[in-house]
């Protein structure tokens, strides 16, 4: 029996680990105004139903550019390093076959690289992967004329003992085992805010995470010059509007190019469903700057 498109699968999507996927173009994108590879990093737990909006909106807007999905379970919380890098693999193996990498076998045109990242779950595959990509490939990855944008939906935020009971309990349905998931949730919690306060560093996870989303580099073909938009709402409960407010305004205190959409009306990592015009039009704006600040660079380099 075939798998149902939306709930086993992502249509016209390959599966190429456990909780990646991708849609390899059929025709390379000549146009050099548009992206040809966008990065997904889906939130905790979302359903591929739910992705699939996203992926069927990329598209048909870039219709020519190769999608990668990366799912986030809840697992990605409490598993070890190594076992999230090694899930994580599958990502860098298709981006090299995109030819995203310096090589010498090849001669191939700059990426141009749209990341579309949700919520804290999405933020921290996110990270790792740029952890790994750091130590495979070092600074051979900062290349001037890479065009990329960074779509941050619903992130980041520190994480409260409420809002983690209300995104583990959005996405464990079994009360038995929301009440184990829970409970080592607040064990981890309590401990790093212990040794936090013992060593005289923070280390909570959370807290780390809004910080490493403060590298320009953050992903190895950024820079400061990657512009990155902040799409949140005023009635998120799992993510407040205060904590994405205050990161994106210390983005900019701190050169990143950093810009804000914020929602009125929309619930967490929903705001399509609101006003999807809005959303997609902020998508394809951010973009937009971006091969205009690319335009601006290569410009000065030549006076």
């Amino acid at each position: 029996m075939s798998q149902k498109p939306g709930v086993h699968s992502l249509e016209g999507f390959s599966a190429i680990g456990t909780g990646i996927y991708l849609r390899s173009a059929h025709e390379q994108c000549q146009d050099t105004t548009l992206p040809n590879v966008i990065l997904i990093f889906g939130w905790m737990g979302a359903q591929l139903r739910h992705l699939q909006n996203y992926t069927h909106a990329y598209t048909k807007l870039y219709p020519n550019a190769s999608q990668i999905v990366v799912r986030c379970n809840p697992d990605v919380f409490w598993t070890t390093t190594g076992t999230r890098q090694r899930r994580l693999m599958p990502v860098i193996d298709a981006l090299e076959a995109l030819h995203c990498f310096p090589s010498s076998s090849s001669v191939q045109p700059p990426p141009r690289i749209l990341t579309h990242v949700f919520s804290n779950g999405g933020s921290l595959q996110m990270t790792l992967l740029g952890h790994m990509l750091q130590r495979k490939y070092g600074s051979a990855l900062i290349q001037r004329f890479i065009k990329s944008a960074l779509i941050l939906d619903s992130c980041p935020a520190t994480g409260s003992l409420k809002t983690i009971k209300l995104a583990f309990s959005a996405v464990i349905r079994n009360p038995i085992l929301r009440v184990i998931v829970l409970t080592m949730m607040y064990t981890l919690h309590f401990i790093g805010l212990g040794l936090s306060l013992v060593l005289g560093k923070r280390i909570m996870l959370m807290e780390n995470l809004r910080i490493e989303m403060w590298n320009p580099r953050v992903l190895p073909w950024m820079g400061l010059h990657t512009p990155r938009l902040y799409l949140f709402s005023r009635k998120d409960k799992l993510i407040p509007w205060q904590d994405v407010t205050q990161h994106a305004e210390t983005a900019k205190e701190r050169g990143l190019d950093a810009r804000c959409e914020l929602f009125e009306e929309s619930e967490h990592v929903a705001h399509i469903r609101v006003e999807p015009e809005r959303y997609w039009a902020s998508v394809q704006d951010i973009w937009a700057a971006a091969i205009s600040k690319e335009k601006v660079e290569y410009q000065r380099l030549l006076e």
